[in-house]
């Protein structure tokens, strides 16, 4: 492929995702679901080049800035808080999954011995940390469910690709671990990949601490994506759970070292970066039906979609089969060791988690990682199976249930409810508070002339704390003074900016005075609209 081909196919895909994605969003539909979908389409068009998605490609260049960017967003607290129940997926459901479709898989696919199952069970085991995140919060799904679908997330690629492992060591030389081997290689993948993940995060932030320039230190945190997966590969430990553990590191400390200006520029960056990551990830997963159903051989597409549909609801099966024992068991435990008040879970939020399965991209590459040969040279003839079956499983996890999801959390009357402690509303007060005290004792010390100022900025402050919400329901009157205020707040910038545009346009200011004052009313309309 030249140079202009390549440029050419990039910048059709580029413009796809961000047509496709803004058709989701006119549509309120998550954009990786219409971008699988669009991809499949477009599949089917002779026009179309067939791009393999191959697996260097998805590891090596797509997951670690993708695992980065979902590990920054994850609260660390949370994420402590849930992790029973979220071990209790991404470690325990993953072997239930591998180990569960390699006993069903005899009895309804063809020249599927256990060891194959137990293959492809590992294959699909993982969920997309991606679709996950995007799916879940775009719907409004209850935040506890979320976090814990977050975490399960973030952290099943390394069990699953541990059970990939096994699966293929079965296979090659017909010899399965044993379990104080698997243990033991579980224990290192963890351990090493959470020393790798912490010791990359620490070097980053003793770095961090001598500089203060956005570009830089934008660059570092990519190279800290990427480098983090390999350092935790290079000491054959988990990549994966190396990326996660230093994201959340970095992500706890970096109120320490990025300074006001930086955090706006690589908050920025890294959302662009995320969203066009995430297109292409999409994109491609859905164009790779064609090579998908080019390797199919001896069967019907009738049949071949009947086998897709018929493992999908396996998965699916087995799934909700873990859910609902495990859920009830992680209660106990959280309640006893953990001494967490949290109510017995509901057998509607229950069902939502094992629902909400979705696969995505790790899963295909994994497939696609597959040996050709069998140890003793025979081709491994159901390669292609596997691969067709994981794309099916995707497809219906992905499409069919991440589209049900809206329907059925209204069905099940499940939706994300403001928390009784009014977090946000409590942390706002506190913190107006701590200014209030801080200036009145301040303005005492101060000179005289200086009291206007401090007046001025203290009726500032007892202004924002009266035109704080208060839980529960109705609007206060004080909401609705806020409400008008924030309605003047914003035509008053609109005015500023139109003035100032005829200033520039009359070249009574520079470029970058323009610039610099365009900026200010940009965070000031930013920090309205995330107040309203």
């Amino acid at each position: 492929m030249n140079l202009h081909v390549l440029q050419s196919l990039l910048l059709g895909l580029l413009i796809a995702i961000a047509l496709i994605a803004g058709v989701a969003r006119r549509l309120s539909v998550s954009y990786p679901i219409v971008l699988v979908m669009a991809g499949l389409l477009a599949s089917f068009l002779p026009v179309v080049p067939d791009i393999p998605l191959s697996p260097s490609l998805v590891f090596l260049v797509f997951l670690p800035p993708l695992l980065f960017a979902a590990a920054w967003q994850t609260s660390w607290t949370e994420f402590k808080y849930n992790i029973i129940s979220i071990s209790s997926l991404a470690v325990g459901l993953v072997f239930f999954t591998a180990t569960g479709v390699a006993i069903a898989a005899h009895y309804f696919l063809p020249e599927f011995d256990w060891r194959i199952g137990f293959l492809l069970g590992a294959v699909v085991s993982p969920t997309d940390a991606v679709a996950a995140t995007s799916i879940a919060r775009k719907i409004g799904m209850p935040k506890r469910i979320v976090d814990i679908l977050e975490g399960e997330s973030l952290l099943n690629d390394a069990t699953g690709l541990l059970a990939l492992e096994f699966g293929v060591d079965m296979l090659l030389r017909g010899t399965a671990p044993t379990l104080s081997e698997g243990l033991l290689r579980l224990l290192w993948l963890f351990a090493g990949g959470v020393g790798a993940g912490l010791l990359c995060g620490k070097v980053v932030v003793w770095f961090e601490s001598y500089i203060d320039d956005g570009p830089v230190e934008i660059a570092v945190s990519f190279i800290v994506a990427y480098g983090s997966y390999l350092t935790g590969e290079a000491v054959h430990a988990s990549g994966v759970i190396a990326v996660v553990v230093c994201g959340l590191f970095m992500s706890r400390k970096s109120a320490t070292f990025f300074s006001p200006g930086v955090r706006l520029q690589i908050t920025a960056v890294w959302d662009a970066a995320e969203f066009l990551l995430n297109g292409m990830v999409f994109l491609l997963l859905g164009m790779q039906i064609q090579p998908v159903l080019n390797g199919i051989r001896g069967l019907t597409r009738t049949q071949a979609v009947l086998y897709g549909l018929s493992f999908a609801a396996v998965l699916i099966a087995l799934r909700l089969l873990w859910c609902f024992p495990m859920a009830h068991l992680t209660y106990r435990l959280r309640h006893r060791f953990q001494h967490q008040p949290d109510p017995k879970p509901s057998a509607r939020s229950i069902f939502v988690i094992g629902w909400t399965g979705m696969r995505g991209v790790v899963a295909l590459a994994a497939a696609n990682s597959l040996p050709y040969q069998l140890a003793d040279g025979r081709p491994f003839h159901q390669r292609n199976m596997i691969i067709f079956l994981t794309f099916c499983v995707i497809l219906v996890t992905l499409v069919l249930q991440g589209l049900s999801l809206p329907a059925l959390l209204r069905v099940l009357r499940l939706k994300n409810l403001p928390t009784s402690e009014c977090d946000e509303g409590e942390a706002r007060r506190i913190l107006i508070r701590s200014a209030v005290s801080y200036l009145t004792s301040a303005r005492e010390g101060d000179d005289a002339s200086l009291h206007h100022a401090y007046d001025d900025l203290l009726h500032q402050y007892e202004h924002r704390l009266e035109s704080i919400q208060d839980c529960g329901p109705g609007v206060p009157a004080q909401d609705l003074h806020a409400r008008s205020m924030q309605t003047i707040l914003a035509e008053t910038y609109r005015t500023e900016r139109q003035e100032l545009i005829a200033l520039r346009d009359q070249g009574r200011v520079d470029e970058s005075v323009y610039r610099t004052l365009e900026r200010e009313l940009d965070l000031d309309e930013s920090r309205l609209q995330s107040s309203t």
